[in-house]
């Protein structure tokens, strides 16, 4: 089988985020694991290669025109999520939008199969675009194989040098989007200050939308830690690379996860393989994923809870529960599964 797969986000500025990544990693896990098959490769501003039995658009924008409306072949697309069409109040699309959207659900629904990172997210594609439900196929993400915990006492000492980051923290890894719930995260760390035992924990947010203050959500995100004093103990190393990240996870007394909603939530899943304790949310794919983490609600006093019990739980014990959970997220299952996917449009 001829597979050409679109690598636009390996040629643009998404190439170090989210789809860039999913990409990346499943072209590897393709060729890696599943090499019986043959790959090509193409982006949005070439044609389709003509010998292709079957096309995958690994990625899809509601608001921007990513997929075509006329496909001549079998066609594949990976919907990660549709969190600004279940949240629309939140993710307002303005008139463009709007009507790239329409556009985008009708190509969407022209599509052979869709594959989407969870159950929750399986079930939005179908309400919110009206597509079957027979024809979306669940594949879990998996974390990047790099990720370990990092175990070496002065690698850890040269990460925290380089990030500045404190001996004790609790860490948040992500994006500043209204779904990220950080002035949950944000309010329940304040709370946290107010227990004298607990004074020494400073807060680190890793990403580097928290660097860009000329979007709303990062404004309101510093305005909170003016007001509330915690200027001195919130630490924004910016985007930190995988090499170094692993470092990160693993120095982390505790990571949170204290989102509203998510089309999966893979940091959850980065932490738990580098050993780091997980507090996360029980909403959307969060329940799917997070296993032997402490879920709680996104509510402040909850996530509070959550952090605070974590802290006093056996560590050892913990990570080993969430290793156990996290084995069954292989890139070597995702290729297989979506493998499959591609083989159903030949049934």
């Amino acid at each position: 089988m001829k597979i050409a797969i679109d690598i636009t986000p390996l040629e643009s500025a998404h190439k170090a985020r989210g789809v860039g990544v999913y990409t990346k990693n499943l072209i590897d896990a393709l060729e890696k694991y599943e090499n019986r098959h043959t790959y090509l490769y193409f982006t949005g501003k070439q044609f389709v290669p003509a010998d292709a039995d079957i096309v995958h658009f690994p990625y899809f924008d509601p608001f921007f025109l990513t997929l075509p409306l006329v496909k001549r072949k079998p066609t594949v697309v990976t919907v990660h999520d549709l969190i600004p069409m279940v949240f629309p109040y939140k993710f307002p699309a303005g008139v463009r939008g709007a009507i790239k959207w329409q556009v985008q659900k009708l190509s969407l629904r022209r599509a052979s199969r869709i594959i989407a990172d969870s159950l929750s997210s399986k079930n939005d594609i179908a309400r919110v675009a009206g597509v079957k439900k027979e024809i979306i196929d669940t594949v879990y993400l998996a974390p990047d194989p790099a990720y370990r915990p990092v175990t070496n006492q002065s690698i850890l000492d040269g990460i925290r040098r380089k990030y500045s980051l404190s001996k004790q923290y609790v860490l948040f890894v992500g994006d500043v989007n209204w779904n990220k719930n950080v002035i949950g995260l944000l309010h329940a760390f304040a709370a946290l200050r107010k227990h004298k035992e607990l004074l020494q924990f400073k807060l680190v947010l890793v990403g580097g939308a928290f660097g860009d203050n000329t979007l709303p959500e990062t404004q309101e995100i510093n305005q909170f830690i003016l007001e509330h004093d915690l200027k001195h103990v919130v630490i924004f190393p910016g985007n930190v690379p995988l090499e170094d990240l692993s470092g990160v996870y693993s120095s982390a007394a505790v990571y949170v996860q204290p989102s509203y909603y998510e089309g999966f939530g893979l940091p959850v899943l980065e932490a738990m393989a580098c050993g780091c304790p997980v507090v996360s949310t029980n909403t959307s794919s969060l329940k799917e994923i997070a296993g032997p983490a402490m879920q709680v609600s996104p509510k402040p006093e909850a996530i509070l809870m959550g952090i605070t019990k974590m802290l006093t739980v056996d560590r050892r014990a913990q990570a080993m529960r969430q290793f156990e959970w996290v084995k069954q997220f292989t890139w070597k299952r995702v290729a297989s599964e979506t493998i499959a996917s591609y083989e159903r449009i030949l049934m």
